[in-house]
């Protein structure tokens, strides 16, 4: 089989296959996502945790159905910038892809974070920056190498990560055969002390957290092979992939769980260990290890899926002259926008590694991502609407398809926005505000 020919400046080569670009959406999510984040559901849901995911699957269903939709139309490494150009027009298109671009910078900086985190638990004499930097060297490296490369490299990682929930799965039903239940076997679905729906969607809109990444598989449009429908097809077996892992995960650790939901409620500071420390009850220390190595390697490579998508995005934004023309160049031995990677691994450098030389630099971080893709989302739910209900450019729309799922879609973003933390609305809202002066500049350049 000969090789593919060089690229060119400006097109990137198609050679990811179903499963290469399903292994993107779930490196970036991780499969164990909930761990960090399940003392603090399990807390406001009264411990209905699994129902929670549950509900949180089905509420970014309508997320991934938007962009099955427009990945169909528009096969395009701009992803959500692309779309929303063709729904809503170059203006919405533009806000779109720059407030995606704060979560393909940001969120692979806490990935990295946490890896470094992660690495100086287990070699406590190397500082956490330092593994942090190391995480983003390697990484970059990878992603510079090509995408199938890195892609090879992203499925090893993803199969051991499997392995090591599969072995916890295994490890829970045997001590739950052993010592039975420590809460009733239908609490994580209907909750402990009587159900409360309030309760569970305010969980929710934590949750759904967990799942972004999926939609960087979008971004690869331009690189895989078998049409659009494929694309497409990986979107969706992602998220429900996804949330078959989240659900069975926090069904066990619920029942297992040695502290109840209301003890972890009120004693937050255990929230954040409350995985860990069900581990530790139910199978000991040595899980508990295996874990965290999974969750610091694990979490680099999230990143490098991410670090990926966004160098796409810049690439796309840099092709429609809404960057600066160099990122928009493609590597001819390489085939992947080399300047661009770079220009994202630079950014998320520096955000990583001043955040682990803080103390509180998790805090900060963390409390400042997701609005952009939140917003994105949005903006990605109106562009169907418009595309193919206002414009009618793909036929007659059709009403459940084309409205009334991405206007469900839009109703659990916004609310989802409205639940974030004050934080992120504020420097969401500075990012926005900084975007439009952009776009008003580039506006007048033009005119």
């Amino acid at each position: 089989m000969s090789a593919p020919p060089p690229a060119d400046d400006g097109t990137l080569r198609r050679t990811l296959s179903f499963r290469d670009l399903v292994v993107y959406g779930l490196l970036f999510i991780a499969p164990m996502a909930p761990v960090g984040v399940f003392g603090t559901l399990d807390a406001k849901s009264h411990g209905a945790v699994a129902l929670v995911y549950l509900v949180a699957t089905a509420a970014m269903a309508f997320t991934a159905f938007s962009y099955a939709q427009m990945v169909r139309v528009a096969p395009q490494a701009g992803s959500v910038f692309t779309y929303a150009r063709l729904g809503l027009g170059e203006s919405a298109g533009f806000v779109a892809g720059w407030m995606a671009m704060l979560d393909y910078l940001l969120i692979p900086a806490v990935a990295y974070l946490f890896s470094g985190i992660a690495m100086h638990a287990l070699v406590p004499g190397v500082h956490q920056w330092v593994w942090t930097a190391i995480a983003v060297v390697v990484t970059t490296a990878l992603n510079l190498s090509g995408v199938r490369a890195a892609a090879l490299v992203g499925f090893l990682v993803l199969a051991m990560e499997i392995v090591v929930l599969l072995v916890f799965l295994v490890a829970a039903v045997v001590a739950l055969a052993q010592d039975g239940a420590r809460r009733g076997w239908l609490s994580p679905l209907v909750g402990e002390g009587g159900f409360a729906m309030t309760a569970v969607l305010g969980a929710v809109s934590v949750a759904v957290l967990s799942y972004l990444g999926f939609d960087a598989i979008a971004s690869f449009a331009e690189e895989a092979t078998g049409g659009s429908e494929r694309v497409a097809r990986a979107v969706l077996t992602c998220l429900v992939v996804a949330g078959v892992l989240f659900v069975a995960q926090t069904y066990l650790a619920s029942l297992l769980a040695p502290m109840s939901p209301a003890e972890l409620a009120a004693k937050p500071e255990n929230q954040g260990s409350a995985f860990y420390d069900t581990v530790d009850s139910a199978t000991g220390t040595w899980l508990h290890d295996l874990v965290a190595v999974s969750k610091a390697i694990g979490a680099a490579f999230a990143a490098l899926a991410g670090q990926a998508a966004a160098g796409r995005l810049l690439f796309a934004m840099a092709r429609d002259r809404r960057l600066p023309n160099l990122l928009a160049k493609v590597d001819r031995g390489s085939g992947v926008p080399r300047l661009a990677l770079l220009a994202a691994a630079a950014v998320t450098l520096v955000a990583a590694v001043w955040a682990a030389r803080r103390d509180d630099g998790l805090d900060r971080l963390v409390s400042v991502v997701d609005v952009g893709a939140l917003v994105a989302f949005a903006l990605l739910h109106l562009s169907v609407i418009g595309y193919f209900a206002v414009h009618k450019r793909d036929g007659a729309p059709r009403p459940v398809r084309h409205v009334v799922l991405p206007l469900l879609g839009l109703v659990v973003t916004i609310a989802v926005i409205v639940e974030a933390a004050a934080t992120a609305q504020v420097v969401g809202a500075i990012w926005l505000a900084a975007g439009l002066g952009v776009l008003g500049a580039q506006t007048l350049r033009r005119d």
